[in-house]
């Protein structure tokens, strides 16, 4: 209930059978373009009688890397060199659209460091990808909102504002 208007709110995730596993043993996307550890949550509000729906989904960068654990605390990333991207990538974003329609990606890697070539990667495979139906954002999450400063989530807030308005 707030301000005295009772309404039902359901939150439900589910997981993908395909590329489940553990963090850092199981990273990227496979041929069909089935990302790993793929999350799809939805939130359902119910008010008399009408019904509003927002599903978000999660799930590994979609292109051929890993991240082998080795005694590093955060094994470095590697991206595949011998495989073609675009396919596995294509694939899932017809798929993602498929389902879902219109794609809003947040990518909230480290934009330095050992994951700055994800972001680089991410961010050109969507220009060349050339999909009007897909749209690219990354934001820094650690640099911008480290020291508990969650005030600054309001930076990509601002930057996702109009497509959450559309």
């Amino acid at each position: 209930s707030i301000n005295g208007k009772c309404f039902d709110w359901l939150l439900i995730s589910r997981r993908s059978c395909f590329r489940a596993g553990v963090r850092y043993y199981v990273r990227g996307i496979d041929s069909e373009g089935h990302a790993a550890n793929f999350v799809e949550t939805e939130q359902i509000v119910h008010y008399k009688g009408s019904k509003a729906s927002f599903v978000q989904t999660r799930g590994s960068i979609p292109f051929f890397w890993s991240q082998r654990p080795n005694l590093k605390y955060k094994p470095k990333p590697q991206i595949s060199k011998s495989v073609n991207h675009m396919d596995g990538f294509q694939r899932h974003f017809d798929s993602q659209i498929i389902s879902y329609g219109k794609q809003m990606i947040v990518n909230l890697v480290n934009q330095k460091g050992s994951e700055k070539p994800l972001e680089q990667t991410f961010a050109k495979m969507v220009a060349n990808m050339a999909n009007g139906m897909v749209r690219y954002v990354a934001f820094d999450f650690h640099k911008e909102c480290s020291r508990m400063r969650w005030d600054r989530l309001q930076i990509l807030m601002d930057q996702l504002a109009e497509q959450q308005d559309e």
